[in-house]
């Protein structure tokens, strides 16, 4: 582009980011026509958090030599780099759990049952000990085209900004695969095991979906 950052994504590179002045949107995976006009300088998705104008989808490789200018820069080991981001940033713990190869039915039944926490008079269950502040289906609008995508997801976000998303996704194997994504933001518990900072999420995931009984599994296929 024309020198400094266009937008950025959400999350952790939007608060560090918008921290000095970027503008931050939230987009639809993979939007190909905001990187074509550079509308997108870093986001989300694999690579090193990065997505623009001159390569997408440059996982492996570009994740390492980003990595190793880093390094080359701060001249400091990764683990001191990530505790100093934390120190200035904070921590956002992240996990998704994936349901898959389900059927048809059941991947239908477990988006219907967080669908109905969308309603307007809806009242919504707490995020652990935090309220549940919103509900919504994500829906995106091409800021380009002006094409508009529905139901990319449903979101529940709490008071401090923690966010339990259901989406259903098109990549799986084969069935119907439910992927729960889990995100928890803290500026004062930056220690501690993932599972264990999580687990008032996931129970809060549960819950609302009732995925285990529809499944009829105990626990997820996948958890990264």
């Amino acid at each position: 582009g024309g020198g400094g950052l266009a937008v950025v994504g959400e999350s952790m590179c939007g608060r560090i980011i918008g921290a000095r002045g970027a503008k931050i949107r939230n987009i639809q995976d993979n939007s190909g026509a905001s990187i074509r006009i550079d509308k997108i300088a870093l986001c989300g998705e694999e690579s090193f958090g990065t997505g623009s104008n001159h390569v997408r989808e440059k996982d492996g490789i570009w994740a390492a030599l980003a990595w190793l200018s880093i390094l080359a820069t701060r001249k400091c080991g990764v683990e001191q780099i990530v505790r100093s981001h934390w120190k200035e940033y904070g921590r956002h713990f992240y996990s998704r759990h994936d349901y898959e190869s389900l059927t048809a039915e059941q991947g239908a039944a477990v988006m219907a049952a967080v669908e109905a926490y969308t309603g307007p008079d809806t009242t919504l269950p707490n995020m652990g000990s935090e309220t549940t502040v919103s509900c919504v289906n994500f829906c995106y609008t091409d800021p380009v085209t002006g094409d508009e995508a529905r139901n990319q997801g449903v979101v529940f976000t709490s008071a401090s900004g923690s966010r339990v998303i259901f989406r259903r996704s098109g990549t799986g194997s084969s069935g119907a695969t439910i992927r729960i994504y889990l995100e928890l933001y803290s500026t004062d518990q930056v220690e501690g095991e993932v599972r264990v900072v999580l687990e008032p999420l996931v129970q809060f995931a549960l819950m609302v979906s009732d995925i285990r009984a529809i499944s009829g599994r105990n626990e997820p296929t996948v958890i990264t």
